[in-house]
């Protein structure tokens, strides 16, 4: 059960926040974007709040300090799943679904991915799951790692700021502070939204061109 608490805990992005700071913040956003199992993780939201929180002085740390290191946690997550998808290679393709992983979402990026090139490194940051498999599947595919990097660093900037600087400047209103449950909630759907119409879009072009 204790296990399980703290996995549920890692889900809730207030309670990362308040419980582990600033450096269990960095931390998930690192894996969200780096580690195979990250796509669970919280990412918009947490980053959302993690904006408020600070312009509520809960984060002891300025906005202008907060967002280059969470941009660099993005960053250095994205190259630890670049340098993962170069070691594993084809096998990922080949491994079995288990409770976590599920092979249908790194064919989904892998689709998404021959669509948009290497603009889905930035277009993939607003997409949940999409953001954890697409440098993962950069390294699969040597993509050139100062392309990649260039990439890696113009998402993470646009992602990291836009939603930082939204929860930043919306965090001193009252009823904002007062329902921030349901603007969870919110975020979560709306970040699913588009998530759901590419795995459509991807599947149905895919099967206009076996």
């Amino acid at each position: 059960m204790d296990t399980w608490d703290f996995l549920k805990e890692l889900t809730n992005p207030e309670s990362i926040i308040r419980y582990g700071g600033l450096a269990l913040l960095l931390f998930v956003v690192f894996a969200e974007t780096g580690l195979l199992i990250g796509f669970f993780l919280p990412g918009d939201s947490l980053i959302f709040i993690s904006g408020m929180m600070c312009a509520r002085g809960i984060i002891d740390t300025p906005v202008y300090i907060l967002i280059p290191l969470v941009i660099l946690a993005a960053v250095t997550g994205n190259i630890a799943g670049y340098w993962f998808g170069r070691r594993v290679g084809p096998a990922l393709f080949k491994r079995d679904d288990s409770l976590i992983f599920k092979k249908r979402y790194i064919e989904t990026t892998r689709s998404f991915y021959e669509r948009h090139g290497g603009k889905a490194l930035i277009l993939g940051r607003f997409l949940p799951i999409i953001r954890t498999f697409a440098p993962i599947l950069a390294g699969v595919i040597r993509l050139d790692f100062r392309k990649f990097m260039w990439y890696n660093v113009a998402g993470a900037v646009l992602w990291i700021t836009s939603f930082t600087l939204l929860g930043y400047f919306l965090g001193n209103i009252p009823w904002v502070q007062k329902n921030l449950g349901y603007i969870v909630i919110f975020l979560i759907i709306i970040t699913l939204v588009p998530v759901i119409q590419t795995w459509r879009k991807e599947r149905k072009h895919k099967k206009n061109n076996p």
